[in-house]
């Protein structure tokens, strides 16, 4: 059943100092199964439980968006990178030391333990450890990566503020943290390194200032 964008619960958290009462409040929503629009260090993003029955088709039904493409990861350190991710190849941790935590995707080869419908079937997950205190703490704070798969509709320009996702997502979320204007309205760049190094989508970061590392 949807709910209006007015009967939205909202929680205003202040992005650079946020308060972990309600961090664990949200927490605890996602814990339980919902999907929260959430500030990253981007644009807003969808974030649950990646490992939790349901969540993939939760946000695929609320963003209109094909099953056909996957769902990006958030993480909140390189430990927790194992739960789902493999394999990475030798660049990765040149590159992880030069542009993580911050606005930039990897893809990787999926651990098993990530559910077919995170990863389309691909075999391979978007990760990103992002830079941001709150989305970091809500990570930290639900005890799981969290989906980050941006908070608007399928087609639709990414959301930089509540407001927007509340216009652009009404009557399809039920709960809304509010952190403030997106202080990087870009996406995040995703960068596949399962084979040779290419970039699936320009963003925050430029092949410009990734070359150097891939060499």
């Amino acid at each position: 059943m949807a709910a209006s964008s007015q009967r939205a619960e909202v929680f205003r958290i202040h992005p650079d100092r946020p308060s972990w009462p309600l961090i664990r409040r949200v927490a605890r929503l996602i814990r339980e199964g919902e999907v929260v629009a959430v500030p990253t260090d981007t644009v807003y993003g969808l974030a649950a439980d990646p490992f939790r029955k349901g969540v993939a088709e939760s946000i695929f039904e609320i963003k209109q968006r094909p099953e056909s493409n996957p769902i990006l990861l958030l993480i909140d350190s390189l430990e927790q990178l194992s739960d789902v991710a493999r394999d990475l190849p030798p660049a990765f941790r040149r590159i992880a030391a030069a542009f993580w935590p911050g606005p930039l995707t990897i893809v990787a080869p999926a651990s098993p333990r990530v559910p077919a419908a995170i990863t389309a079937g691909t075999g391979t997950v978007a990760v990103r450890l992002p830079a941001a205190p709150l989305i970091r703490r809500l990570i930290r704070a639900s005890g799981c990566p969290l989906t980050g798969t941006s908070a608007n509709l399928s087609g639709s320009p990414a959301a930089t503020s509540a407001d927007q996702v509340k216009r652009g997502l009404s009557g399809r979320v039920y709960h809304i943290v509010d952190g403030g204007r997106s202080r990087l309205p870009q996406p995040s760049t995703i960068l596949d390194l399962t084979s040779e190094p290419r970039i699936v989508r320009q963003g925050a970061v430029s092949w410009t200032e990734l070359a150097k590392y891939l060499s």
